[in-house]
């Protein structure tokens, strides 16, 4: 009877233990939360990590800003990856990432596109006038999207902006505008020179000169929330040598590739 008892303790006080710390290696992934336009380069630099370290990575992928609101009301995420200094600082100052994890690691430029085969596109206002007399100007939220205040600076820059801004289709993030060309909804998108690469079913018609906006600056960094043993070894990857060779070939920006 007391051997029983002795060993129904024993368990009991076994159950009780902490549960070892999972590892970097272990099936819980790294949650990444990343602006809608490094689709394909967040995945492919997960890839080339998780061939590394054998860690999984997993996104969720929308606009800036709404990515940033998630991030400051807790979601769980272990790095949030900013399309603009912005929202970066809106999250900096309301503690949720770690300010001195901040790192800006790769840069982008503007294009006008239109359906596939469409003919080049000399900016001017009558020109725009003219392909947008029956339809939109898809492009992300000039209020509150990064590519969308970048492209409206661009175009108040160049003298367009009155030629458009009445014929605006304010989309939530920059795929979005940039599917509702594909689709033929809209005659032209304002987007980020990437994502022209990375749909077959557009062309580019104009590209809008770097010096008509503000420098495109992506930005990444460990949310005060992470969890995940490994979000400080993808940070470090993130601004490594493999992930700025992906960027790169990926049209992406960088001064440190050659």
């Amino acid at each position: 009877m007391f051997q029983r008892l002795f060993f129904v303790l024993c368990v009991l006080a076994a159950a009780a233990l902490p549960a070892p710390p999972v590892s970097a290696t272990d099936e819980r992934p790294l949650t990444v939360f990343a602006a809608a336009s490094m689709r394909e380069a967040m995945e492919a630099i997960a890839d080339a990590f998780e061939e590394e370290t054998a860690t999984k990575v997993v996104f969720s992928f929308a606009g800036t800003g709404t990515l940033a609101r998630q991030v400051e009301a807790g979601a769980p995420a272990d790095l949030f990856v900013s399309a603009d200094a912005a929202w970066m600082d809106y999250v900096r100052d309301q503690d949720a990432v770690s300010a001195d994890t901040i790192v800006e690691f790769a840069s982008n430029g503007l294009v006008l596109v239109g359906l596939e085969e469409s003919p080049v596109l000399e900016l001017s206002p009558e020109n725009l006038h003219a392909v947008l007399e029956t339809g939109r100007l898809a492009m992300a939220d000039p209020e509150t999207v990064p590519a969308g205040r970048y492209g409206k600076a661009a175009l108040v820059t160049l003298g367009l902006w009155p030629a458009v801004s009445a014929r605006l289709a304010p989309m939530e993030n920059v795929r979005i505008a940039l599917a509702s060309v594909a689709r033929g909804d809209a005659p032209l998108a304002l987007v980020y020179r990437t994502d022209a690469m990375v749909e077959p079913a557009v062309a580019v018609v104009a590209e809008l000169p770097q010096q008509s906006h503000p420098p495109i600056r992506y930005l990444a960094a460990l949310t005060s929330s992470r969890t995940h043993p490994a979000a400080p070894a993808f940070l470090e990857f993130l601004n490594g040598p493999r992930a700025r060779e992906i960027l790169h070939s990926l049209g992406f920006l960088t001064d440190k590739v050659n």
